[in-house]
Order: structure tokens, then sequence, then C-alpha cells
């Protein structure tokens, strides 16, 4: 990967910008939601209780480079103005006709542009107005309970986040790698283990029925494709079983 290539990259990130915000504390619940999937760029439209906000950076929960990095705007023509593809996200079109967007096709269109993106987000309390509406090329909105239409900033903010870092194919993080399925001569000695057991107390009576349930006891032993650790634990409890049927 060239260095000119990676740098076109990291610009397709789209721009997140909070218009007219009104408090510290979901500026920084944004910021969090933002840096969770990969985003770090946010731009505030006119913050209601001015910039910076002392009650953002608790709640951005160490997302600190996102809140030091923000970029304060008088309008929001002025804080999209680099920007080739604008995106509101609203619950309602405002009398403005445009194209309305799911977030995963809005994110889809986003990581395929080219130039600049940003996604806009309204107040707490109102929304984007009309005018904010206006600057942009399609709207974004979700499917979502008509009689109770209320994402708070953050939701909105990790909803849109969170479509665009599917197209990014971001690591998904585990707590461990698993183990692959114990070999089939481990899985059989289980299986034989269990039939050993069983045959003494008449598990497999009647006598014609016999093949039908050591099918079955195979299928659903087989089933789960337990791991060599697995398997070793459940000998073991078979082994301990089986010694205490001697005492």
């Amino acid at each position: 990967m060239s260095a000119m290539w990676a740098m076109s990259r990291k610009a397709d990130k789209p721009v997140i910008v909070l218009v007219r915000p009104q408090l510290g504390e979901n500026i920084g619940k944004a910021a969090r939601a933002m840096l969770n999937f990969g985003l770090a760029e946010m731009r505030l439209v006119e913050p209601r209780d001015g910039w910076p906000n002392p009650s953002a950076g608790p709640a951005a929960s160490g997302a600190d480079i996102v809140l030091q990095n923000a970029q304060v705007y008088s309008t929001t023509a002025e804080a999209v103005a680099d920007c080739s593809h604008v995106y509101a996200t609203t619950v309602r079109k405002r009398g403005v006709t445009k194209p309305v967007y799911t977030p995963d096709r809005a994110a889809g269109e986003i990581a395929g542009n080219v130039g600049r993106s940003a996604i806009l987000f309204g107040p707490e309390r109102s929304g984007l107005e009309t005018e904010d509406v206006a600057l942009a090329r399609a709207i974004v909105t979700v499917p979502i309970n008509p009689e109770f239409a209320s994402l708070n900033l953050a939701q909105a903010v990790i909803l849109v986040a969170y479509e665009w870092s599917k197209t990014q194919a971001l690591e998904i993080p585990t707590e461990e790698e698993l183990l692959p399925p114990a070999p089939q001569e481990d899985l059989e000695g289980m299986i034989h283990h269990f039939e050993r057991l069983l045959e003494p107390k008449g598990y497999f009576r009647p006598a014609a029925r016999a093949e039908a349930t050591r099918r079955t006891l195979r299928g659903m032993l087989t089933k789960p494709g337990w791991n060599h650790l697995e398997v070793r634990t459940l000998r073991g409890i078979l082994s301990a079983l089986e010694k205490e049927d001697r005492k």
C-alpha cells in the first residue's frame, strides 16, 4: 500500500458534524460513539454552552482525541464547505425533497464516494432545521416507532458510525482464539466410553431399538464440535462416574 493511497483512504472517513448541540455531556458521548467505530473528526456548529465544555471529557470515556481536535464553526454551511457529499440525519423530511437513505445504504455510498463526506446531526430537542437539511444531498433516517421517535444524539451517531464501520472490515475483537474441533479419533473414544457405561444400565434396550439409539447418541455427541479440551473433560467425568459405580 503506497503512502499516497493510505492518505486518500483516510480522507474517505466521514466527518461528523453536530449542529447546535446543547449539552457538553452529549458531545462527549457522541465522541465516544465515533471513536468506537473508527471515526475521529468532529465539527461543532454553535454549541449552546460554548467550547471547550468541561462536561464533555468525562462523558467521552477516553475518546479525548476526538474532543481535542474538534473544530467549531459559526454556520453549518461553513462546517461542510470542504465536503463534496453531505448527509442530514433526521426522522422527517421537513418539507425538503431529497433522497432518503437508511444508515446502511448511506454508509455504503459514503465508502465509495470520491472526496470528503459529512454527516449532519441536529440539536437534541429539535433536530436539524430546514436550512441545515437543504445543504445535504440526501437524508439519512432509520425505521423507528412513529409513536416514540426519540433517539438521543449519541444513539443517532452510533447507528450511523456502526454502519459505516461495517464497510471498512474493522477487526472483530475476540477474548481468545477458538480451539479447533477434536480429531475424530478422540471423538470416537468419547462415544465408545459413553456406550460402555450405558450398556450395563440397559440403556440400549430393547435390542430392536439398540442401533437407532446408538445413532441418536452419536449424533448428539458429534453435533457440538467439541475441541480436544472439552473431549478430555467429558472423558474425565465419565471416568469419575465409572469409578463411583465400581465402589
